[in-house]
């Protein structure tokens, strides 16, 4: 092998990159999957390449943490060291950058193509453009590593990389509020769709099953609570009014006024925005005159009015209640310096506070930077000193009063105070409330100690609660998630997804009509179009991800039926994590030759297999439906002619029910004795003596003759055939009674004028069995 020539041009070449929504070839998750050329890179993997492990491993230190395909911890460096290729490398930096700017995820695959020196590279990629953004700073490293200018001391701004990697994490990924809580629907295996590319508006679950969150609100939160908790003043009124504990005060309208209200409610006293939020233009324990004024006409600026009220001693604390259950509780801390004689407030400040590792910007920091804004500057100014004041050594200043609520208590909530907390969240009307209270000790009740609730806070911070600075996090995603899907729902509704070469249209059809006979609201995207039972709503190609996508957002939508083609598995993904039914209708392996670097049987497989792996668990599917009915399995429906489709009913985590015009197939006999597939389900659908027949086990239940059944032209093919055995398979297999099937398939009959199959036809009554195309 020739060595590294730095007068030549070595480069690393993106030739296409993409985004796969959705379960796709590679992986059951978002990826985001490239086509890259290295070129001459071919020829040097990276033992080769003199000091490039040093300075990668230099450089991303936590790769050591990649096990890679040795399965230890430094597998990956081990693979660089030994040698390995820069696509390999490639996917390896761009997940640990993605890791290090805070976005979760592991998956990586490096692929060759037919091409020498060029590879598909697959990552994952919750987000596009944060994944695209970390796929090229990977490149910049990688080439800057490679040293191919033979730099004496090259250089790559690692720290700048993930800085603007952060960045966009921060304006275009979940907040921490709402991650919470999709990471927690995740891990019940509840879908979650983002609305739209930025923000927090979420769908937990689909169709007529769906809920929303935005932050730390749900769609259980009603408007009028929201308005409510952000007027202070009804919100203490309707308190009181049922007895729970609360400040005295009063709505001012100048700061002569909130001086007046002050000496009728008797010093010290609170004075803050009516309807303020996030603690911003709070001042507490005012005695003077001049403060009082002060703070009304900052307060002012933080809300439409200004509330006085009484000032109650302790320590403020916030409990979060999550339908009508004390979740968590945090308690605030006052921040102070102690004089050295020699600096400025500001420089104790920077030395003493903002120097703790545990305060910054992020929510990877638990503890706010602390600046002297204008309630600050009031509180030293309280005790006599300024900004720029030198404070005499040993002397303690206060400098924020109830600062981050970042100290847990949970455990230490008296059962009173949590009882009253829950009643003040109902009272406003409130599922998901953040209570603030005062009390000097929060193991004991409030009426012991004079304690009260001084605000009620819709779309509380959760950050508080997930990472606090002293203390065990709380699960609080898993609260609201319990609170919105009780008793283990996971938010589905039964989805069939169909592909194959040939048919997947008039399948999708015909279960579709099925599904609407058994009295479901059901949405089909097809190649004919996007429809809501009977009504066409869309008359452009919909056998893609974004139609399907409609279809999982309708609110009214109580089963989806979706065609899902070659090219839609390819290079769109899948718009669903698991269906209840999987259909794989037939393979013509020529047909998918060519389509994106697909040349070998492997690779078809590859892609098909993914409408296979996606059929939930039975389990999963018995989770979300009523208990006293029988419960549906989850099934993969293929065509037992097809030996690709045999080899991938291995992969069904459900039942595997085959259908065929060909009776006495080997598989069909050893399937329905023996059982084939994970869950031994042992049924299948095929046609015998012009019948199409039920099997299970050895039971054989007729179903209807081909006569029977409806046709436009009074001829039909064995692909025709198949079609309607694969529908029936699947809506058996969706818990529709054979009565109501066998009306179904009589009624809507081979095809429509729209879905007219591809192949030869047979007339009417001939013979099928032992028939091939």
């Amino acid at each position: 092998m020739s060595n590294l020539n730095s007068s030549s041009i070595k480069d690393i070449k993106f030739i296409e990159i993409k985004h796969l929504n959705g379960p796709n070839r590679w992986t059951y998750y978002p990826a985001l999957e490239a086509t890259v050329d290295i070129g001459e890179l071919e020829d040097f993997p990276s033992d080769k390449i003199p000091s490039f492990y040093e300075r990668l491993s230099e450089w991303l230190p936590s790769l050591i943490e990649h096990r890679c395909s040795y399965e230890e911890r430094g597998g990956f460096l081990r693979r660089v060291k030994e040698g390995t290729w820069p696509c390999h490398i490639l996917e390896h930096v761009t997940l640990e950058l993605q890791n290090i700017a805070g976005m979760r995820g592991g998956f990586g695959r490096a692929r060759e193509t037919s091409v020498r020196g060029v590879y598909k590279v697959a990552v994952s990629a919750w987000h596009a453009e944060i994944t695209r953004a970390a796929m090229y700073l990977a490149r910049e490293l990688i080439l800057a590593a490679m040293n191919f200018q033979q730099s004496p001391h090259p250089f790559y701004d690692v720290d700048s990389a993930i800085k603007h990697l952060r960045d966009l994490v921060d304006s275009l990924w979940l907040g921490p509020s709402t991650a919470c809580i999709v990471d927690a629907a995740v891990a019940r295996n509840i879908p979650t769709i983002r609305i739209i590319g930025k923000g927090n508006l979420v769908q937990l679950g689909y169709g007529a099953r769906c809920r929303h969150i935005w932050t730390a609100e749900t769609d259980r939160t009603p408007a009028i609570a929201e308005s409510i908790s952000r007027d202070k003043d009804l919100t203490k009124a309707l308190l009181q009014s049922c007895g729970v504990p609360v400040p005295e005060g009063h709505i001012v309208e100048s700061a002569e006024a909130a001086w007046e209200a002050a000496n009728d409610i008797g010093m010290p006293v609170v004075v803050k925005p009516c309807d303020g939020n996030h603690g911003r233009g709070v001042f507490i324990e005012l005695s003077r005159r001049e403060e009082i004024e002060s703070a009304y006409h900052i307060a002012l600026e933080e809300g439409t009015g200004v509330l006085v009220e009484r000032y109650i001693a302790g320590t403020e604390h916030r409990l979060l209640i999550v339908g009508g259950r004390l979740i968590a509780a945090t308690r605030g801390d006052s921040v102070s310096v102690i004089g050295d004689g020699a600096s400025t407030i500001t420089e104790l400040i920077e030395s003493q506070i903002n120097s703790d590792p545990r305060r910054g910007t992020t929510e990877n920091h638990p503890l706010n930077l602390i600046r002297l804004d204008s309630a600050a500057q009031m509180e030293i100014a309280h005790q006599g000193y300024q900004s720029d004041s030198i404070v005499p050594a040993g002397i303690k200043v206060l400098i924020q009063r109830n600062g981050n609520h970042a100290f847990d208590v949970t455990d230490q909530v008296h059962p009173a105070t949590a009882s009253i907390a829950s009643l003040a969240a109902r009272v406003i009307g409130l599922d998901i409330a953040g209570i603030d209270l005062v009390t000097s000790d929060i193991s004991r009740p409030l009426s012991e100690q004079g304690g009260a609730i001084v605000e009620v806070n819709a779309g509380p911070s959760l950050l508080m609660h997930i990472k606090p600075a002293v203390g065990a996090p709380r699960p609080v995603g898993e609260a609201i998630v319990d609170h919105l899907f009780p008793n283990q729902d996971n938010g589905c509704i039964p989805i069939v997804g169909i592909t194959g070469t040939y048919g997947k249209t008039t399948v999708a059809y015909l279960v579709s009509k099925l599904l609407i006979l058994s009295s479901k609201k059901t949405g089909l995207a097809c190649s004919d179009g996007l429809y809501l039972d009977y009504r066409k709503i869309d008359s452009n190609d919909s056998a893609n991800w974004a139609a399907a996508n409609r279809v999982l957002m309708n609110p009214t939508v109580e089963a989806a039926v979706f065609e899902n083609g070659f090219d839609v598995l390819l290079n769109e993904g899948l718009a669903y994590d698991s269906c209840q039914v999987g259909v794989v209708t037939n393979v013509d392996p020529a047909h998918h030759f060519g389509r994106d670097g697909i040349e070998t049987l492997k690779q078809v497989f590859d892609v098909l297999r993914t409408q296979v792996d996606v059929v939930a668990p039975t389990a999963a599917v018995i989770d979300n439906v009523e208990k006293d009915v029988e419960l549906p399995i989850s099934a993969a429906v293929l065509n037992a002619k097809e030996e690709m489709l045999i080899e991938m009913a291995e992969l069904c985590h459900g039942e595997v029910i085959f259908f065929s015009t060909e009776p006495d197939l080997a598989v069909i006999t050893q399937h329905c004795t023996h059982g084939t597939g994970s869950t031994q389900g042992k049924r299948a659908v095929i046609l015998r003596n012009d019948l199409i027949t039920l099997v299970a086990d050895s039971f054989e239940l007729p179903l209807i003759k081909l006569t029977e059944i409806s046709s436009d032209t009074g001829v039909y093919s064995i692909q025709d055939i198949e079609n309607v055995l694969a529908a029936v398979g699947t809506a058996w297999a969706l818990g529709i009674e054979p009565e109501l099937i066998q009306t179904g398939i009589k009624t809507f009959g081979f095809s429509q004028k729209e879905y007219k199959p591809e192949n030869q036809n047979l007339p009417t009554g001939l013979q099928t069995q032992g028939i091939k195309l």
